[in-house]
């Protein structure tokens, strides 16, 4: 069940307007879950400082997942993908780009009344 939220500071009117779509399949492709676990927020117009630097648009996406973020490994293959989309879509270089990977146990996510661990 993966958490993605996407903060840039771009603007709305300058992301595409399916962005959100074409992340829930990129990161559910990149990660190997199902479409239909993936949750995704995406907030644009953040005031941003990424770099040392506020004038250049930015962005930060944070991924947080039951067992698929468990090492550097891994996580060093999902950042390469991540990012690659990242810079296409948003038209950012790479080092205007930061990723936050957070490893999640079953009991730490809510479901219908219950925690994954017994569903």
């Amino acid at each position: 069940m993966p958490f993605v939220e996407l903060e840039t500071s771009l603007p709305a009117a300058q992301l595409p307007h399916d962005l959100p779509a074409k992340l829930c399949a990129a990161a559910a492709e990149i990660l190997g879950k199902p479409e239909e676990r993936v949750s995704v927020t995406v907030r644009s117009g953040a005031a941003m400082v990424v770099g040392g630097s506020s004038s250049a648009p930015g962005a930060q996406l944070c991924v947080s997942a039951i067992g698929v973020l468990g090492s550097a490994e891994q996580n060093r293959a999902h950042s390469a993908r991540l990012f690659d989309f990242l810079a296409r879509e948003l038209r950012l270089a790479p080092d205007r780009i930061m990723i936050r990977f957070f490893p999640l146990e079953p009991w730490q996510i809510g479901k219908n009344g219950t925690v994954m661990t017994f569903l």
